[in-house]
């Protein structure tokens, strides 16, 4: 099987965090390699939910290695709320995790800099999580971020923090007529969390390649949704960081040769946190409905998510960029009470068709989804464990996903249980 990168196919929250927890007993290290305290990977061990923003989803396996990648925007307040967490319920990662020396570090003053900026769009508005997500990620390409190794360094780091928070104070103070930070505070409590973290960072290029020479299994774990990525997404209602297979090498820092399976994951249906266009969404009592039996509201931000039809177009542009082998499709059981299901085949604007995904905005804003009917099962599928004892009507439906976006269905969730999963 090899190394195996698993992804989101849509805008997010495709239940990433439940397959990689299936998933990692048979690997040996769970990396993250991308985004930030953005992600909310939710996990529902019998009586307990587990939401994780930053640690890898496969934590709760005490023999296993995580890894949180250079990739990463690491907030360290959140890492170590996420850690007593954990703790509290018993769960000691002492051993298991390791953050890599060359992340990048979110200050108050990305968040700051976040709300402000979004509150200037107005109805332009990305809808940002207000994790500071993007300005961090706009100092590490501006050449202006602190890594975890500088955050280490406290002499080093007090220079170029002061200077951060005095540029950023300048543009608090005469663009945005607000309050200036005070470097000396985020010192000190920075300085704090420098101490709590420095067990758990390290070298995390050389812990991959030194894994890989022992054939060790790694896992990489994906944080967006690939309809997200900053390239390849619905810019610029995006993340700021590839969330497609093609982030791997640089977030881990592992050859592209190393990634040997790459696993797509899709709901049976579509869902959209925040602005954007979303040519397959339903409104009123039907997308309500979706919504409020799919639990679809974020993990990170608690925001209802927008719930449409499955868009088999833009799954097969998420599917083209990664080079997906497979597909895992989640939350079947959602559609067990619908009578006729829709699957996007494609748009039309302004007589215009197109079976393959627009890179222009205002064209996926204005179009008119093209849809294939299917019937729906009206059955519970809830408690099937293998695929044989689904309704007729719902093998008809994952075969026809497959038959439209090409690439086999391998296994499909139906419910937010470890054991709600059936293989293909």
């Amino acid at each position: 099987m090899g190394n195996t990168c698993v992804i989101g196919l849509q805008w997010g929250d495709e239940g990433k965090g439940k397959i990689i927890d299936i998933l990692a007993k048979d690997y040996d290290i769970i990396a993250r390699y991308q985004g930030g305290g953005n992600a909310g990977h939710t996990l529902i061990i019998g009586d307990e939910k587990f939401v994780f923003h930053l640690i890898p989803s496969g934590i709760l396996h005490k023999d296993k290695k995580c890894v949180i990648g250079n990739g990463i925007v690491f907030d360290p307040k959140l890492f170590l709320e996420e850690i007593k967490g954990l703790a509290d319920k018993n769960i000691n990662v002492a051993e298991n995790l390791f953050i890599s020396d060359r992340a990048h570090v979110v200050f108050p003053y990305h968040k700051k800099l976040d709300l402000l900026q979004e509150k200037q769009k107005g109805n332009s508005m990305i809808g940002t999580t207000g994790r500071g997500i993007g300005p961090c990620y706009t100092d590490k390409i501006s050449r202006e971020g602190i890594r975890i190794a500088e955050l280490m360094d406290k002499e080093h780091f007090k220079e170029k923090l002061k200077r951060n928070v005095d540029e950023k104070n300048r543009i608090f103070v005469n663009l945005y007529k607000d309050e200036p930070d005070s470097w000396e505070d985020i010192y000190e409590e920075y300085c704090t969390y420098a101490d709590k973290i420095a067990p758990f960072v390290c070298d995390t290029v050389d812990l991959m390649a030194t894994a890989i020479k022992d054939n060790k299994k790694i896992l990489f774990e994906g944080a967006q949704g690939a309809l997200l990525d900053v390239d390849f997404g619905t810019y610029p209602f995006t993340t700021s960081s590839n969330s497609g297979a093609g982030g791997v090498s640089s977030g881990i820092g592992v050859s592209p040769k190393q990634i040997h399976n790459i696993i797509g994951i899709t709901k049976a249906y579509t869902t959209r946190v925040g602005s954007g266009p979303f040519p397959t969404e339903v409104d009123g009592e039907q997308g309500e409905h979706i919504r409020k039996k799919g639990g679809e509201f974020g993990s990170t931000t608690g925001r209802p998510r927008r719930c449409g039809w499955f868009d088999a177009v833009a799954i097969q542009h998420s599917v083209r960029i990664s080079g997906v082998d497979s597909l895992i499709v989640t939350k079947l059981d959602v559609l067990d009470d619908q009578e006729t299901i829709r699957i996007c085949t494609g748009y039309k604007n302004n007589e215009k068709l197109y079976n393959t995904f627009p890179a222009n905005i205002e064209v996926l804003n204005n179009c008119e989804p093209i849809y294939e009917e299917v019937s729906g099962w009206c059955e519970d599928t809830s408690k099937v464990r293998r695929a044989e004892d689904l309704p007729e009507k719902a093998r008809n439906y994952i075969k026809t996903i497959e038959n439209i976006v090409g690439v086999k269905v391998k296994m499909i969730s139906v419910g937010p249980e470890r054991s709600q999963i059936i293989s293909n």
